[in-house]
């Protein structure tokens, strides 16, 4: 199934969990949180600020041992962002231990993020990749520096043939890794910028692909919502749209519900189900979603995410009540802002 998949990309072609119950009670707005951690990420935050890097190092070993690497890859992200602001537990973390694989992959996650945002960003971005390399090589089973390796490839205007070798060893790894896929999606829409339906026939294969389960089953609706922000290329059928939210509401039952780890696949899936008009669905997804508001995709389209998040809800409630629907305040449609990485 690998290798089928790695042929199957678009970009090769030379043309162009157990069920949980309902959450009871909708949240007020003031128990509603931005970007929660959840309950094995936040001792390591807590721990983290307070200078010490033992909870992350314990952490991220346990991911890594048990091969849990859909949680590693979201843990690394968020220890990353937060050693942008306060990076000395990671500083003393890698004076201590310079091999250790975890410590490697939250350094070169950081260093990614600081070059991302720069104007010099392909430039900085060539000088991080032995910082990845010593990453991927301090654990040959771990998808998530391969992850990166894709992101930093795209970042880095990458050619087609280099990037589909990188693609090729992090499904050999992880052959339905969720931040692997999202990667591939996102250098194809960067790639073949407007032809959304080579990104959909991506993510509709991976998804086929994949286990129920598992977080690919949401990659049509991340195509989705990339066609519904963009605002340019061809048209894609409405039925398409459709059937990316219909597998991804399909998934969400079988994720924990009022749980930060789903909360930003379930804000994902609100944003398009809005953009379909689809209330009732999306008073239902907010239901299991609980009280968790995520950055994205929120502040891709508001400069206060957790307002917008707020409004949306509002919006979602009236609607579904049979009330005109209104729109958010601060919804500025049409292409989202860059950065996205």
């Amino acid at each position: 199934m690998v290798g089928t998949m790695a042929m199957q990309l678009p970009f090769i072609r030379a043309s162009r969990m157990t069920r949980t119950p309902h959450p009871a009670a909708r949240p007020d707005d003031d128990e509603v949180l931005l970007d929660a951690p959840d309950a094995r990420l936040s001792p390591a935050l807590v721990a983290a600020a307070r200078g010490e890097h033992g909870p992350a190092a314990a952490l991220l070993l346990a991911t890594r041992t048990a091969g849990e690497w859909e949680r590693r890859d979201r843990y690394v992200t968020r220890l990353a962002a937060f050693a942008r602001s306060r990076p000395e537990w990671l500083d003393a973390w890698l004076a201590l231990a310079p091999k250790d694989p975890d410590a490697l992959v939250v350094g070169a996650q950081l260093a990614v993020d600081r070059a991302w945002g720069s104007p010099a960003r392909a430039e900085l971005l060539r000088e991080v990749s032995p910082l990845i390399t010593a990453a991927a090589r301090a654990d040959q089973r771990d998808p998530v520096p391969w992850r990166l390796a894709l992101d930093h490839a795209r970042g880095a205007q990458a050619g087609h043939t280099y990037f589909e070798e990188l693609w090729a060893a992090a499904v050999r790894r992880a052959p339905h890794h969720y931040g692997c896929h999202v990667a591939a999606l996102r250098y194809l829409a960067a790639s073949w910028h407007g032809s959304h339906r080579e990104c959909f026939d991506f993510a509709d294969r991976a998804a086929q692909d994949a286990p129920a389960g598992t977080l690919v089953q949401a990659l049509p609706v991340r195509a989705a919502f990339g066609y519904l922000t963009d605002g340019c290329g061809p048209e894609v059928p409405r039925g398409r749209l459709d059937a990316a939210a219909d597998r991804a509401i399909a998934l969400s039952p079988l994720l924990p519900a009022a749980d930060p780890w789903p909360a930003r696949m379930r804000n994902l899936l609100v944003f398009v189900l809005v953009r379909l008009e689809r209330w009732q669905d999306a008073r239902e997804q907010l239901r299991l979603n609980g009280p968790y508001a995520t950055s994205f995709p929120w502040d891709r389209v508001s400069d206060d995410p957790l307002g917008h998040f707020l409004a949306v809800r509002e919006q979602v409630r009236a609607a579904a009540a049979g009330q005109p629907p209104g729109h958010p305040q601060g919804e500025r449609g049409g292409r989202v802002r860059g950065g996205d990485h």
